[in-house]
This record gives structure tokens, sequence and C-alpha cells, in this order.
């Protein structure tokens, strides 16, 4: 298997191209001020992917700009912090603030000359046009659980994706599925045949950050620690 040997990526966005943890984090920092107990970064993103998993699974017809906020009167609850309606908008809203990988504009730029690149984001559609923005890129399709009314993992998401990719005449043979999260997005692209190719910007820390343990480790077609990679690959493939 050679990474020309497809014509289009499917992308996950945040955690691959958006730097979600540092996102969350950095959103959260108001809360985490009041917080009595010094928590480590990678605990404030477990306990914010557990949170987030649930809520997904519960609400899912929620944008994730109104389902963030939730998150966060969760986290503190637990945290035993005084929240208010208005932090909790703001935070919701944070999105908008959450920065790119320093690789990911230069990376899609190179690649949308030789792919059809295409979103598939648990994320609602205002939020993604802010993140899109710092892409600085022409996505050929964006589908969002705004859209689906689902979020991954669910398969409603994938089986959404494939249909309307399936419709242009794009078959799930010459898809590349591309993203970080092994939870969100490699154990359901297995489910559904695809090809897969791990983004793993968390190589040099220990755990899941702010994704779920997918419980056991799915087929990986292609292993990259930064987009920046994926593109080196790609041209010595052409070569």
């Amino acid at each position: 298997m050679r990474l020309t040997d497809f014509d289009t990526l499917t992308f996950d966005c945040y955690g691959t191209l958006i730097d979600w943890e540092t996102g969350i984090f950095e959103g959260l920092r108001p809360l985490l001020e009041r917080v009595g107990q010094t928590l480590t970064r990678d605990e404030v993103l477990e306990a914010h992917a557990r949170h987030e998993s649930s809520q997904q699974n519960y609400t899912p017809y929620r944008r994730y700009q109104e389902l963030l906020p939730i998150v966060y009167k969760r986290l503190a609850e637990e945290w035993h912090v005084p929240y208010t309606l208005a932090g909790c908008a703001a935070y919701g809203k944070s999105i908008q603030n959450w920065p790119a990988f320093d690789d990911s504009a230069a990376a899609l730029q190179y690649l949308k000359q030789h792919y059809k690149l295409v979103i598939l984001s648990n994320v609602d559609n205002e939020s993604f046009s802010y993140s899109n923005a710092k892409l600085q890129v022409e996505f050929d399709a964006i589908f969002t659980a705004e859209d689906i009314g689902s979020y991954k993992p669910s398969p409603r998401n994938f089986e959404y994706m494939l249909e309307k990719l399936g419709e242009r005449g794009i078959g799930k043979e010459k898809i590349l599925h591309t993203a970080e999260s092994l939870f969100h997005d490699h154990k359901p692209a297995n489910e559904f045949g695809l090809a897969s190719c791990w983004i793993y910007r968390r190589h040099a820390r220990q755990g899941f950050g702010a994704t779920m343990d997918p419980g056991s480790q799915p087929k990986i077609d292609f292993r990259f620690n930064s987009m920046a990679e994926l593109v080196e690959a790609h041209r010595n493939a052409l070569a």
C-alpha cells in the first residue's frame, strides 16, 4: 500500500489539524485558576474527554459550541469550584481561538495539489469556519456533527460521509482516513474498511489526552508524527 494509491484524504480536524488540547487547556484556564488542587495538563484533558464523550452520547443533537458549556459545568462540579453561565458560554465560543498546528496549513496546501481534501469533524459549522480560516485551504467537502446529528465514533458519521462521497463517485478504496484519535476515528474507520493514516501528535506523551482510550489498538496503514512528515513521505513516494 502506497500513499499514491489514494485520491481523497478525509481528515479529522481537532487534534489532527487544530491543536485542540492547547485550545481546551487555555479555554479552561479561568476555571483551573480556582481549583484548589494541582492538576496536570493530562489530568485536565482526560477529565474533559470523559465528560465530553458522555455528553456527546446523551445529547448528540447539540451543536459542539452548545455542548462544551455543559462539559465546563460538569468539570466545575467535579473540581468543586463555582461557575457562571457566562463562563460556560464563553468556553463554548473559545473554539474560535484554538490554534492550528504549525505545519497544518502548509501541509494541506501541498496535499491539495494531489488529493481531494475532506473534513469529518465533531464540530458545528460556525465553529469550523474559524478553524478553516487558520488552515488556509478550501476543502472539497465538510461534514460536521451538526450536519449529521451525531458525534464520532458513531457509525452514522462514517455512513453519512461515505454516502455523500459515493454520490460524487468517490469509492472507499480511494479514501485514506487521516486522523489523530484512535477512539473517534481509526476504530470506526477500521469497521468501514477504510485505509487509515495516524497523525500521532501525542507521540511524545503518555496516555490519550483529550480523547478516550480506544480499548484496543486499531489497524493503522500509515503512521506519521506530524502533517509535515506525511508531506515528506508523499514526496518520497512520488520520487
